[in-house]
């Protein structure tokens, strides 16, 4: 039985949010899943059930490449202009559904290429679809190309370059991703990360999901990013906590993708706590609302319940997301205002 009232689960139902870690790619609705196979010859299930079973992962399959594995059937179906902006515009709704009034939205281009797109189309479609699902539903969402580890310098280049090019297009941002295992150098990819900050895009790593004692992460900061994309495993290691605390570096922390990573072994052994707690900057995200079967409501309430976060922490984490978020400054103002108005209507955060 949860020991979460329901008064507590209301209130942070109705915070308005700030959500930086999200993966397009792990967003799919089972509905349009299923109607993108039908359209476009896929196969794949032809039920919601057996759909829903086959796009979320199971809770604990123990490895980042088990989880990984997730991601094939929804890639298989992200092929098409119309696939990309439709499982867009879905993952905006249901972002803005759950008060997330703000969203930074992750994706590689170049996953996207094998019926014909090119990387600055995919960018098109995407950016394209997430502007218009944003007036319409009242909400801020900025983009995140995302380069993947496996793939060689150039292509990440490209990646970068592209992402560069759609900085009017509501892209602030630029990511690497993939599974670290067989790929633990992130610094075989630092010309793409210097095009991207060349280009005045924000950067950020994927990182620390294996468990270690922080080397990956402490490599990973090698490239200087501004926010870890993961880094639990960080808390295996003063020095690097001590690196990122002095550095001011944001880990924007998944705690059930993490367990589904097998990165931990159960959400209650999460380090969100003591990182937070030892002055690590951290932000609270879903990663992949469907892959993980959660919302950030509930990724929120669980922190509070399994973890013993309190709502003036949990508070200050969402505060946190928006300081450090690749947005403008004109809109992270007027957010913060938005979001200090709401908060001062309730002690409970203070």
């Amino acid at each position: 039985m949860s020991t979460v009232t329901s008064a507590v689960r209301r209130l942070v139902q109705a915070m308005p949010k700030a959500e930086l870690h999200l993966h397009l790619d792990g967003c799919l609705r089972p509905v349009t899943a299923m109607a993108l196979a039908a359209e476009h010859g896929i196969d794949a299930p032809r039920s919601h059930t057996a759909m829903f079973a086959a796009l979320v992962a199971p809770p604990h399959p123990g490895s980042q490449a088990e989880l990984l594995r997730s991601f094939d059937l929804p890639l298989l179906l992200m092929q098409y202009p119309d696939a990309l902006a439709r499982i867009t515009t879905d993952l905006v709704e249901d972002k803005a559904a759950d008060r997330v009034r703000y969203m930074e939205i992750k994706w590689a281009p170049a996953f996207h290429l094998r019926e014909g797109l090119t990387i600055d189309e995919v960018i098109d479609v995407v950016a394209t679809a997430a502007a218009d699902a944003a007036q319409r539903c009242g909400v801020e969402v900025r983009l995140c190309p995302t380069a993947i580890r496996a793939h060689d310098r150039d292509t990440n280049v490209a990646v970068a370059a592209a992402a560069v090019a759609h900085r009017d297009r509501g892209v602030t941002g630029f990511d690497l991703a993939g599974f670290e295992a067989n790929h633990p150098d992130p610094t075989l990819h630092a010309e793409a990360f210097e095009v991207a900050r060349a280009g005045g895009l924000g950067t950020t790593v994927h990182t620390g999901e294996l468990l270690d004692d922080g080397a990956l992460v402490r490599r990973a900061l090698e490239l200087q990013p501004d926010r870890i994309s993961h880094g639990a495993s960080a808390a295996g290691s003063p020095d690097v906590i001590a690196a990122l605390v002095a550095g001011g570096i944001t880990l924007d922390l998944c705690p059930t993708s993490n367990v589904q990573a097998g990165t931990v072994a159960t959400f209650a052994e999460h380090p969100l706590p003591v990182l937070l707690r030892q002055g690590v900057p951290v932000t609270i995200n879903t990663d992949d609302t469907t892959i993980s079967d959660i919302t950030l409501s509930e990724e929120w309430l669980s922190c509070i319940e399994l973890l013993g976060l309190t709502l003036p922490e949990l508070w200050r984490c969402n505060l946190h997301a928006l300081r450090v978020a690749f947005v403008d400054e004109p809109t992270r103002a007027r957010l913060l205002d938005e979001f200090a108005a709401w908060s001062a209507w309730v002690p409970e955060l203070r």
